[in-house]
């Protein structure tokens, strides 16, 4: 199959079609997409256990006790000890940061981490541990089979001061999609 579509950049809307119930209700925003496969970011589950004052407790980093309850995000089920933060790409210079559409960057180092703790960092920016992975065509076939949506990526979606359930409708909303008129049954005309 010769991959003609590149959602880098985009959100991923999951559809009743889903079967991975992992990704019930998911919004995840793809960082990559290209022959080999995609990587993404799941956007709206909020680890219920986790801070980010316990994340940077647990590499050595002090916060501000303002970020001290911000949340964690699970970006998905690939490698759940490892820490990504998307960000805008205003603030903080990441020489090791990949840059992403719309004036985004993705960074996995701790320098990032200390400058939001000390506020000197990004102004908008989540911090996700894990993420969410397809190989060669995987991704496009669950497209293909209706169990995902696929649309823009706005700031006010991704970068959501209480990340949950309402950026899935959000999301749906922002395409002119009812989520109550969403069937698991998918066809073709």
């Amino acid at each position: 199959m010769s991959m003609t579509l590149d959602l880098t950049g985009k959100l991923l809307i999951s559809t009743p079609a889903m079967g991975d119930r992992r990704f019930n209700h998911s919004v995840i925003y793809i960082c990559a997409h290209n022959p080999e496969g995609a990587f993404g970011l799941v956007l709206n589950r909020p680890l219920p256990h986790l801070s980010l004052g316990d994340v940077l407790e647990q590499i050595g980093i002090e916060a501000d006790e303002a970020l001290a309850d911000g949340p964690v995000l699970s970006g998905g089920p690939v490698e759940t000890q490892r820490g990504f933060v998307l960000h805008g790409d205003d603030g903080f210079e990441d020489e090791d940061a990949q840059p992403l559409p719309g004036g985004l960057m993705l960074s996995a180092s701790t320098d990032i981490l200390r400058a939001i703790a000390t506020g000197t960092g990004p102004h908008q920016w989540l911090l996700a541990l894990g993420y969410s992975g397809w190989g060669p065509g995987q991704l496009e076939d669950e497209i293909a089979q209706n169990a995902w949506l696929t649309t823009s990526a706005p700031r006010g979606l991704i970068f959501s001061d209480d990340p949950g359930e309402h950026q899935w409708n959000g999301a749906l909303k922002s395409m002119g999609v009812d989520p109550v008129g969403l069937s698991a049954v998918a066809g073709r005309a």
